[in-house]
């Protein structure tokens, strides 16, 4: 039976039939739905945990146990889980252990383009990149034999488009696997310098054996077109590009193992060509390999280094001919990424804005809180930095900064890598007051639970962590809670802490608008006698406010009555 799958979809039915018996992962776009798909499939034990690190490490231990495991993420989540992924690389693997990264060229929703091939060399971990959703289901099913053949974690490369693009799927039954037999073996398992420096030897011997594994035509196929001058060496969504904008003008040699990459295959290829093209997003990663080999082909020289191609691009620079491209007649208005209607991080950073404080950022809905009309936010590195990066702040600028400065950090992102962070602030005593913004989900990635929701991957109840408790207990003396719907609450509860010896917490907690259990109230309307045109209720940046006719105007399909707009007009003119 056949069926029309996401990237991601598939290789969720892949661990299913492949017999994964564990998968642990971070949500992550474009990679979460492998795992909430995955989690359908009641003989695969799924968890979302704490982090991608925490991940990985469990995915190792399930695989040390004898049974095939995974751990799925985005391609800065192997920032992440890089410890135990390139430890791993020297160990190896009992039970078959498969990672999958998705890569975001274009940046849809990620802080920057990062091209995880590197990762693969520099842990000298084989990886498979697929061109569509039944390559994805059938590479993940072969990543589970090449681990187990040649003891190494293998990583699944995907990019957005993989992963969010549907195509057909041959769906087969599952192969059920007893627990490998688990045996004690510290000079593989355990790894002291003693014993890396002999895994160490193991690891580049593995990588001979993986190369002439890359020579045949298992993975990576060569398709010759009669009379064709113009070679193309690619992998994954490239592939696809360039078979649809050169067709037959053109032969192909199609990399489904992009590390470690062929030798002689390639410059066989390469001989049968005249001009030969690498195509690639994002780095020159198998153009640099080409020119190790003596070989000159074109690719970054013409190809950008930023973004996402496309077939248009391929066939303007490649055949130097003009796409020809469809357009609507009419211009779709730009409808910039904007916190949603009732969200509870916009009373937050409105009155944050109103204090005029110095906002430490971090990754999340919230993120949007940089953006104008509030243009709170300051900086935003990466998960959990938000808190560490404002006790440095306020080491360098002292009691200035501590008065004047706040960090805020998801719930999710928070338990992900914040609370180091907090240790830190209250270890090493700066005043620091550190937001959290509890919306009571993952909202980023789509509405995922995480440990401070009480429920697990299915929605079954699970241990809820309590924000309150936790902090005290890292040594945070002053913890107060707020509801961001009420202004003036917001403000003076931020204001009496910036003022407070010691570091603090402000946790502001409001359950996220879109979810399903919560109930709003009636939209709210605009007295027109009232209303003077000032336009104070558009500071607040809710989409669903707007001028027309130089009166406010709220749209009641989109308004959820949170409320906080009614205090920003000087006339009352909002209301019920």
């Amino acid at each position: 039976m056949k069926k029309l799958m996401l990237g991601n979809e598939a290789v969720a039915r892949g661990l299913y039939e492949a017999g994964v018996k564990v998968a642990s992962s971070y949500p992550g776009t474009p990679s979460t739905e492998i795992t909430e798909s995955a989690a359908t499939y009641d003989e695969i034990r799924c968890e979302w945990a704490s982090n991608e690190k925490v991940s990985a490490e469990a995915a190792a231990g399930a695989s040390f146990a004898g049974a095939r495991s995974f751990c799925g993420m985005k391609h800065v989540g192997l920032n992440v889980a890089a410890d135990p992924f390139f430890t791993m690389s020297y160990i190896g693997v009992n039970g078959g252990m498969m990672l999958a990264v998705a890569d975001d060229p274009g940046m849809h929703s990620s802080q920057n383009e990062q091209d995880s091939r590197h990762y693969a060399r520099a842990a000298k971990v084989p990886m498979l990149e697929p061109a569509d959703s039944s390559e994805c289901k059938e590479y993940t099913k072969l990543a589970y034999e090449l681990s187990e053949e040649y003891d190494t974690p293998v990583v699944l490369r995907l990019t957005m488009r993989i992963a969010h693009s549907r195509s057909l799927v041959e769906l087969d039954e599952r192969e059920e696997l007893p627990l490998k037999e688990y045996k004690k073996n510290p000079q593989k398992n355990v790894m002291l310098p003693a014993f890396a420096k002999g895994r160490h030897e193991f690891v580049e011997q593995r990588t001979e054996r993986l190369i002439e594994l890359a020579e045949s035509d298992k993975i990576n196929k060569v398709e010759l077109n009669e009379g064709a001058k113009i070679g193309v060496i690619a992998a994954g969504d490239c592939y696809q590009y360039a078979k649809e904008a050169l067709g037959e003008n053109a032969s192909y040699l199609k990399l489904g193992m992009v590390y470690p990459l062929p030798e002689k295959l390639i410059c066989d290829f390469a001989a049968k060509v005249d001009k030969l093209y690498v195509i690639e997003e994002l780095d020159d990663f198998i153009e640099a390999h080409c020119r190790k080999l003596g070989l000159k082909p074109i690719g970054k020289e013409i190809f950008s280094l930023c973004g996402e191609f496309s077939q248009k691009t391929v066939k303007e620079l490649v055949l130097g001919k003009k796409a020809e491209t469809v357009c609507l007649d009419e211009d779709i208005p730009v409808r910039p990424p904007v916190m949603c209607c009732g969200c509870p991080h916009r009373g937050l950073f409105y009155a944050l804005k109103k204090l005029g404080v110095y906002v430490s950022g971090d990754i999340g809905c919230y993120t949007l809180g940089a953006t104008a009309p509030l243009s709170t936010m300051d900086t935003c590195v990466c998960m959990g930095a938000s808190v560490s990066a404002l006790h440095g702040y306020n080491l360098a600028k002292g009691e200035d900064g501590e008065k004047n400065s706040v960090a805020v950090i998801g719930d999710s992102t928070f338990i992900h890598s914040g609370i180091t962070g907090l240790i830190d602030i209250a270890y090493n005593a700066t005043n620091s007051v550190v937001i959290v913004l509890d919306n009571s989900i993952t909202g980023m990635t789509g509405h995922q639970q995480n440990p401070t929701t009480g429920y697990n991957i299915k929605g079954d109840p699970a241990a809820a962590v309590n924000l309150e408790t936790l902090c005290h207990a890292v040594g945070i003396p002053n913890v107060v809670v707020c509801d961001p719907y009420n202004l003036d609450e917001t403000i003076n509860t931020i204001k009496e802490q910036l003022n407070t010896p010691g570091p603090s917490v402000v946790i502001s907690r409001r359950p996220c608008a879109l979810l399903k259990y919560v109930k709003h109230k009636p939209a709210l309307k605009i007295d027109k006698d009232k209303c003077i045109g000032c336009k104070k209720c558009l500071s607040i940046g809710c989409p669903a406010i707007s001028i027309r006719n130089k009166k406010a105007e709220i749209d009641a399909t989109q308004c959820v009555g949170c409320g906080v707009c009614t205090s920003l007009c000087p006339k009352s003119a909002i209301g019920e």
